[in-house]
């Protein structure tokens, strides 16, 4: 029984949390290469997280979530209520509501005391990336989001030097987020896998982000289409270039999970803004409405989280 609701829980998570958070990294390569066949978006994505899930694998003795489930065990016995989490994000997910997996996911494995530090460090991740992006964007939006000079990109050969550093920058920011959140998807799984359950783990996911490709995200890909230029490829460029170095950041910082939704709503908050208060002044309450509609639902997943692992408490007396 045990192992049934481990490989259950791993399959339920790998998808909804791949589901949930393909926005944040794919999001706008997925939204800015719709003229491209979904097999090479799929094999370009799946090469970087083979890479990554490998080394891993191999730098750390079997531990593919890179040190993120060491303060956090694998219960044994492994009850069935443990798979109320993943089942909710999954039903969260086919909403299309964006989450944050990470509460949603290790705060039922995890000690109050770390949940109060993922907390933490999720609420930094999303001020430092709204404060980062506002200053950012308020000094580039004039020459890089205008109308203009959009338009001049594409009449010029720029597209294509463009289209070369966005795939750079998406395989930067899709190797950073694999890192921080293959907790969320390795969390059923033992601390050290052996060989076949490295690959037959590796086979599901690649499966798994198959599909998405091939439905182009989902609906919460709404989320990325709905903002501001995110179909362009320079503005797709320079948004995943800026959340790959924030994450970059936050991994160097320490092992703590954190949010990677928060700090991506962050980030889109923050350009949403300054975009508006430079180029779209007359649409800035409708900026506030979106932006307050996003973080409202990203704290949904907190608020469940929350209420899912009292639930789990509440089992186990």
């Amino acid at each position: 029984m045990d192992q049934l609701i481990l490989y259950a829980g791993f399959l339920i998570a790998a998808y909804a949390v791949i589901a949930n958070d393909v926005i944040q990294t794919l999001g706008t390569f997925i939204a800015s290469n719709t003229k491209i066949k979904w097999w090479y978006l799929w094999a370009f994505a799946g090469f970087i997280l083979t890479a990554t899930i490998l080394y891993g694998w191999y730098a750390n003795t079997g531990d593919v979530s890179y040190g993120r489930l060491s303060e956090i065990p694998l219960p044994d016995p492994l009850p069935w209520w443990y798979l109320l989490a993943p089942i909710s994000l999954l039903i969260i997910t086919r909403i299309g509501i964006p989450v944050s997996t990470t509460f949603m996911i290790l705060s039922i494995f995890s000690s109050g005391q770390l949940i109060e530090k993922m907390i933490l460090k999720s609420i930094f991740g999303y001020s430092l990336a709204f404060v980062a992006a506002l200053v950012l964007y308020l000094v580039i939006s004039r020459k890089f989001e205008s109308k203009a000079s959009i338009r001049l990109m594409d009449k010029k050969k720029q597209r294509r030097y463009w289209l070369v550093a966005q795939w750079f920058s998406t395989g930067f920011l899709w190797s950073q987020w694999l890192i921080q959140d293959f907790a969320n998807i390795y969390v059923f799984l033992p601390r050290q896998l052996g060989v076949n359950e490295l690959l037959v783990s590796l086979g599901v996911i690649l499966l798994i982000m198959a599909y998405i490709f091939r439905v182009k995200g989902g609906k919460i890909q709404e989320i990325v289409n709905q903002k501001s230029n995110t179909q362009h490829i320079r503005s797709a460029t320079i948004i995943d270039a800026c959340y790959g170095l924030l994450l970059y950041f936050f991994t160097s910082l320490n092992n703590v999970p954190m949010s990677t939704t928060w700090t991506f709503i962050g980030i889109l908050a923050g350009r949403e803004i300054a975009i508006s208060y430079l180029l779209h002044k007359k649409e800035m309450k409708n900026t506030y409405r979106l932006i307050i509609k996003d973080f409202a639902k990203v704290n949904i997943g907190l608020m469940v989280s929350i209420l899912i692992a009292y639930l789990i408490q509440f089992f186990k007396v």
